[in-house]
């Protein structure tokens, strides 16, 4: 039976409590759970004991909050999961945080949910975490909102304080597009409209608290979704003849089967599923939602960590540089424009830029704050993020899971979001940059021409793309080696220099860095007249776009070795990386000869 379809008795459903700190979720829990028989024998009465034999009133909290931290500081710290069941379904319930010091964990519990109870304290009323929990729920796509009024009978059960904390909530709440299902009036202490109906809220005829939850209703089974793959790997295997590649990752969305046709995105490059891996099994013929197989295709493409694997013929994501998110920030510093931060996006990871702060919401008021350009700690904005290449997405309106984003900055999660839509821009971040440092350029006083007519040759960016197998690199090297046997001024630098060397700081996973600053170096070895050449294993189209504008005015020249499709629109030559290394840089020689790089070229 496949897990991620039960039968009906057996369905499973996420459901996250929210709230401010102090508000009571925990101890609604704790009577949810007393209440529908999910403690194990004895354990209510232990917790009794302990708390009589260390002279602490009972709190129904401490069944839930079982850390020492938490139970000494009266706060939930992170977001904890316990499990029941009712007569129809088995339920997983996640005690998100309240204080303002812990949203993070709390983005981190809702995200998993399908469902929302948010309370709010009869006596207190509601309080800033109140609404800003309240916007984050609407962020995150969660539409099944209960809010339960607790501590009722702090306030004598008073129909007309809840009737005004409902009034007021339901209106704050229509503004961020939530109409929650209902209000309950409840007190976790006393059970009050928790299993049974209160005879002190005579006046209250709607659900009770496990009514309304057994009322939810289950999001769209994710098989029935299109498909969605974020590959986190590619593993190619050489032992005894296997020369296999095989794409893996956790599936997402929907469901797929060995003779599909597939597109990843952003590449767009294309195959069909040859055949469904499976660790230490005979291949399978299907695979579905929740479930993490390895595929093999009918062709051998290059593919990196991060693309989505989706199936021809059904709605594709969205591509681009540029698009709209709404952000909650809860970075130590403010998000501010020209910073480089870390964006998560399924198994994507990129370097991400604020452009522009369109909107900054006071989550409190639901006021807009005009005419601010950065977004500081709990603000909540409407920002344009850009980032170096293209990225793939949902919308968030159209498949959840694939519309939530994460940015990170000094290692540590700053921001969680959603995508509102691609935004075209006739001018990047990397083109402003680029024209910014054209006009502050310092020209040396030696023109171009007579650089020319001194070396015999003019400048030019070479760069040899292809697979990792060391074909680029040999032909780079090779091609340096000749031009400086005929006397020109030729240097080579590979990405490893860059990697271990100039820019060690940077660490394993700043490859977009490296490339900005090759083309960087590239601007300057060839504005000293210089035919510049590196390699680069695994470079795409974006690669040698941004090489090519980061070198502007002057021009590059790429070669493509054994790459499983041109490297770009762009790509001037082709080699065969099995062919004769020699001839192959003469054709390259031929070409810089056609170019008028250089006047007379033979070897």
């Amino acid at each position: 039976m496949n897990p991620m379809n039960p039968t009906t008795d057996e369905q499973q459903l996420s459901i996250v409590m929210a709230g401010h700190v102090d508000h009571g979720k925990s101890t609604v829990i704790g009577r949810l759970l007393v209440e529908a028989g999910a403690l194990p024998q004895g354990r209510l009465e232990q917790v009794r004991e302990t708390c009589r034999r260390n002279s602490k009133p009972f709190e129904y909290a401490f069944l839930l909050d079982a850390l020492k931290d938490e139970q000494s500081q009266g706060i939930t710290i992170d977001a904890a999961r316990c499990f029941f069941r009712t007569a129809k379904r088995r339920y997983i319930l996640i005690d998100a945080p309240g204080h303002i010091e812990f949203l993070k964990n709390m983005i981190t519990g809702a995200s998993r949910a399908e469902a929302a109870l948010l309370v709010i304290d009869a006596k207190e009323g509601i309080r800033e975490n109140t609404k800003r929990h309240g916007y984050m729920l609407s962020m995150l796509g969660l539409r099944q909102v209960s809010v339960l009024v607790n501590k009722m009978d702090l306030v004598g059960y008073d129909e007309t304080g809840f009737r005004r904390i409902r009034a007021e909530y339901e209106a704050f709440l229509g503004h961020l597009g939530i109409r929650p299902v209902s209000f309950i009036p409840v007190s976790g202490m006393q059970g009050a409209n928790i299993a049974a109906r209160s005879p002190e809220t005579p006046w209250y005829d709607g659900p009770t608290v496990l009514e309304q939850i057994d009322a939810f209703q289950r999001r769209e089974f994710p098989e029935s979704l299109p498909f969605r793959l974020p590959v986190q790997d590619v593993y190619k295997f050489t032992a005894r003849g296997d020369d296999r590649r095989i794409v893996t990752g956790t599936i997402e969305t929907g469901t797929i089967r060995a003779g599909d046709a597939v597109v990843f995105q952003p590449s767009g490059k294309t195959s069909t599923v040859k055949s469904i891996e499976v660790f230490n099994r005979p291949p399978r013929d299907t695979a579905a939602a929740g479930e993490a197989p390895g595929f093999t295709l009918t062709t051998q493409i290059y593919i990196r960590p991060g693309e989505w694997m989706v199936k021809a013929g059904e709605p594709p994501l969205k591509t681009a540089t540029r698009f709209r998110a709404n952000l909650f920030w809860m970075g130590r510093d403010p998000m501010v424009r020209g910073k480089t931060y870390k964006l998560k996006l399924g198994a994507t990871r990129s370097p991400v830029k604020l452009v522009e702060v369109l909107a900054v919401l006071d989550a409190t008021e639901l006021s807009t704050v005009a005419g601010k350009q950065q977004v500081d700690r709990h603000d909540v904005a409407e920002c344009v993020l850009e980032t170096p290449k293209p990225v793939a997405f949902d919308l968030v309106t159209d498949l959840e899971t694939t519309g939530r984003l994460v940015i990170v900055d000094h290692h540590e999660i700053a921001a969680a979001g959603i995508v509102l839509a691609a935004v075209e821009s006739a001018e990047s971040t990397l083109q402003e940059h680029v024209r910014a440092r054209e006009i502050a350029w310092k020209p040396s006083a030696i023109a171009a021409a007579e650089r020319a007519r001194a070396y015999g040759h003019g400048a030019k960016f070479v760069v040899f793309s292809g697979p990792a197998d060391g074909a680029a690199d040999a032909h780079a090297r090779a091609l340096e080696q000749a031009l400086f046997d005929r006397g020109f001024k030729a240097y080579y630098v590979g990405m490893e220099s860059l990697e271990r060397g100039l820019d060690a700081d940077l660490g394993e996973d700043a490859r977009d860095d490296r490339i900005r600053r090759l083309g960087e170096l590239a601007r300057i070895l060839t504005g000293s007249g210089q035919i510049f050449i590196t390699s680069l294993s695994g470079a795409d189209a974006d690669d040698l776009r941004i090489l090519g504008q980061l070198n502007h005015p002057n021009e590059i020249l790429t070669v493509s070795v054994g790459g499983d499709e041109p490297s770009a629109p762009a790509t001037s030559l082709r080699l065969d990386p099995a062919g004769d290394i020699g001839a192959g840089i003469a054709r390259v020689g031929e070409l810089l000869k056609a170019r008028h790089v250089i006047l007379d070229y033979v070897i």
